[in-house]
C-alpha cells in the first residue's frame, strides 16, 4: 500500500473551480476505525457549502471534502471487531471521502449490499442515514401515515420517496419541473407538486381532502415555514434538515399549539460515532435487507472521475440533476 494518496481540498472559499487534488500522506486509523481503499464517493450538498466556507468540519476532522464512501478495507484498529480487512463496505465519515483512502469509524461503517455497484453504494450513506433519523427516529413515520418530501428529486428525495413508500406509507413530494415531478412519481410518489407553477400546500389540502399531511421533510425552512405547517395535519409532525430558503422566521404558535403539532430539526455531521452506530443498527437490520432484495436503490444522476470534482459541485450547484452525483476512484 503506498504512503501518499490524491485527494481534494477546497484551495479558498469558493466556486467549483476552487477543488484542487492534492498528494497527502494515507491517513491511519484510530483504535476504533478502519482505513477504506475507497471506490467511490458521493457528492452532497453539505459539501458544497464546506467548500463556500460556510460549512467547516468538525475540530480535529480532515479539510478534505466528501461524507460518504464505498470500497474495500485496508486496515483495522485494534479495538474494531466487527470488521476485517478485505471486507467491501460504505461508510458514513466527517470528512475526508473525496481522496483514495479514507478513515471511518467503525460504528459508522455498513456493509456494500450485495447486488449494488461501487457507485450505488457510495451513494447510500448520507441520504439513507439523513433520511431513517429525520422521518423514522425523530418524526417517528408509521405504516399508514403520509408524507410530504421537498426536493424529491435530489438525492435526500429520491431516498425518502423510496424508503417511506416501502415503509407502507403515502408519500407526496415537491420538484421544480414536470420532469422531475414524474420522476417522483415514478419512484413511487402518490403525487407530486410543481411547487414552480402550484402552491404545494394548496395541492396537498386537495390531496388529503383538507386533512393535511402527518409528516413533512424540509430543507427549505423559513421561505416554507407558515405553508408547511398550514399542510400539516393535527398532530403532524415538521423535521427540517437545512435552511435554502432563510434559517429565521416567526412562527404562530397558537395556530401550532391548537394543532398540536411539532417543529423540530437536526444536523448529522457533529453527531457522535457511537450515535450515528445507533442509527447505523437501525439500518443494517431493517434497510439493507430491502436493498438486498432489490426492494429499491440509490438513483444516480451522473458519474465523475475524482479529479473532476470541480464538475460534480457545479453539476450540483445547477440543480438539474434527478438523484444523486458520485465520485470514483481509479
Amino acid at each position: 500500500m503506498t504512503s501518499t494518496m490524491q485527494a481534494i481540498f477546497a484551495s479558498k472559499p469558493g466556486g467549483p473551480d476552487v477543488l484542487r487534488p492534492r498528494e497527502v500522506p494515507v491517513p491511519q486509523p484510530g483504535p476504533d476505525e478502519v482505513l477504506i481503499r475507497v471506490a467511490a464517493a458521493g457528492v452532497n450538498r453539505p459539501d458544497l457549502l464546506q467548500r463556500e466556507g460556510a460549512y467547516p468540519p468538525p475540530p480535529g476532522v480532515t479539510e478534505v471534502l466528501g461524507l460518504e464512501v464505498a470500497g474495500e478495507i485496508v486496515a483495522c484498529g485494534d479495538e474494531v471487531l466487527s470488521f476485517s480487512p478485505g471486507d467491501k463496505v460504505c461508510a458514513l465519515v466527517a470528512g475526508g471521502g473525496y481522496a483514495e483512502y479514507c478513515v471511518a469509524p467503525a460504528p459508522q461503517v455498513l456493509p456494500w449490499p450485495t447486488g449494488l455497484s461501487a457507485v450505488e453504494a457510495a451513494a447510500l450513506p448520507e441520504t439513507y442515514f439523513t433520511v431513517w433519523t429525520n422521518l423514522f427516529r425523530i418524526a417517528r413515520l408509521a405504516q399508514g401515515e403520509s408524507v410530504l418530501i421537498h426536493g424529491g428529486a435530489s438525492g435526500i428525495g429520491t431516498t425518502a420517496i423510496q424508503l417511506t413508500r416501502a415503509m407502507g406509507a403515502t408519500v407526496y413530494a415537491t420538484a421544480g419541473t414536470d420532469d422531475k415531478c414524474q420522476a417522483c412519481r415514478d419512484l413511487g410518489a402518490t403525487e407530486a407538486i410543481n411547487y414552480k407553477t402550484a402552491r404545494f400546500e394548496d395541492e396537498i389540502t386537495r390531496l388529503t381532502d383538507g386533512r393535511g399531511v402527518d409528516v413533512i421533510l424540509d430543507m427549505i425552512c423559513a421561505e416554507y415555514l407558515d405553508r408547511n405547517l398550514a399542510s400539516l395535519a393535527v398532530s403532524g409532525r415538521l423535521v427540517v434538515i437545512a435552511f435554502l430558503g432563510g434559517g429565521e422566521a416567526q412562527v404562530d404558535i397558537k395556530a401550532l399549539v391548537s394543532k398540536r403539532q411539532t417543529l423540530c430539526g437536526s444536523t448529522l455531521r457533529p453527531q457522535s460515532p457511537q450515535e450515528k452506530g445507533l442509527i447505523a443498527a437501525d439500518l443494517s437490520a431493517q434497510v439493507w435487507p430491502l436493498l438486498e432484495q432489490g426492494t429499491f436503490r440509490p438513483l444516480i444522476n451522473s458519474v465523475h472521475p475524482l479529479a473532476r470534482a470541480c464538475d460534480a459541485h457545479a453539476e450540483l450547484e445547477a440543480g438539474n440533476h434527478v438523484g444523486k452525483i458520485v465520485l470514483t476512484v481509479d
